[in-house]
């Protein structure tokens, strides 16, 4: 990767938070690719397929070509530590941050008000999969305060990071600490609780993008509404993984309304590209094995269901829905 850090812990899924002694840094992705900044300003990134459209940072390596949009330009040039007369919390926040200690960056908060919003984003973050319960509470409460992450003059100076959260089955967005990447954390968290019009209200908050337009229609789908779904979807054509996955949605919510014929084009317009990532392909090949189903077209269901068996033999369910048929 270019450069190695002698700790790191996981923020959230998909994504390191490195601490070293010249600075802060982060590596974000896997398969598909990753990235990595250090707060010095030096950044590489590793790239193949399955990379999430919809979501751009800068590309640089070694004086490279830049990517579509331009890295934070927050990140200094020279890795910044508190000076001598620093906030007594920006002291405090730092040095629990590079002691890895989830605890004690809470408790800057809880005893600086001023530091509350960069400090409570954080350990939210880090607690998603340790702690489900601490970190809704901590995520609430920053989202309820209204506060902007990204702008909070800790994170700008110190943490040039970018969160990778799942949002949908195949489509991840890539974030900075930032009003939308707690905002969708805490979606999750209130769906996995099953209070799904919470995380609906949630997302609805957010500024419109690609990637809320995907958690929204997912939401709005197992909430057992389809007229959103297909409003929020309208005009979508397969161009990226994203959009492939909002008709996959769009298709869901028709064949709900038993509008066969309609999910039967979606699902198309869904499949048409076979270099959609796999979850997003297999998703769309359920939901038109479904459709079919819903049709009395047994064998076409069949076809469907065995093409992801060939695929992913471990795909949850498909093998008892064979059985079935």
């Amino acid at each position: 990767m270019g450069f190695r850090m002698r700790k790191s812990f996981k923020v959230a899924p998909g994504v390191r938070l490195n601490v070293s002694k010249s600075g802060f840094g982060a590596s974000v992705g896997g398969k598909g690719g990753r990235y990595s900044v250090h707060s010095s300003g030096r950044r590489t990134v590793s790239a193949g397929s399955g990379l999430i459209p919809g979501v751009y940072y800068q590309q640089s390596v070694g004086g490279g070509r830049s990517g579509r949009a331009q890295a934070p330009s927050q990140v200094p040039a020279k890795a910044p530590k508190p000076g001598l007369f620093a906030p007594k919390g920006e002291k405090e926040l730092y040095n629990a941050i590079k002691a890895q200690n989830v605890g004690a960056i809470r408790a800057v908060g809880d005893a600086h008000p001023d530091f509350r919003l960069s400090s409570y984003s954080l350990a939210g973050l880090m607690l998603l999969d340790d702690d489900s319960a601490q970190a809704k509470s901590l995520l609430t409460t920053v989202f309820e305060a209204g506060g902007e992450p990204a702008r909070d003059a800790f994170v700008t100076k110190y943490l040039a990071t970018r969160i990778e959260l799942p949002i949908a089955a195949g489509v991840s967005a890539a974030l900075p600490v930032s009003r939308d990447a707690i905002g969708l954390a805490l979606a999750e968290l209130r769906q996995e609780d099953g209070d799904l019009p919470g995380a609906i209200d949630v997302v609805e908050r957010l500024e419109p993008s690609t990637y809320t337009a995907v958690s929204l229609a997912e939401l709005y789908l197992l909430a057992d509404r389809p007229d959103e779904v297909i409003e929020l979807t309208e005009s979508v054509t397969n161009e990226d993984d994203a959009t492939a996955i909002l008709l996959v949605f769009r298709g869901a919510a028709f064949r709900r309304q038993g509008f066969h014929d309609a999910a039967h084009e979606t699902l198309k317009e869904a499949l048409r590209s076979r270099s959609r990532a796999a979850p997003i392909r297999h998703l769309a090949f359920s939901e038109r094995a479904d459709n079919y189903l819903a049709q009395g077209k047994k064998a076409m269901a069949r076809k469907d269901l065995e093409r992801i068996l060939a695929e992913d033999s471990d795909y949850e369910g498909v093998r008892e829905r064979l059985a079935d048929l």
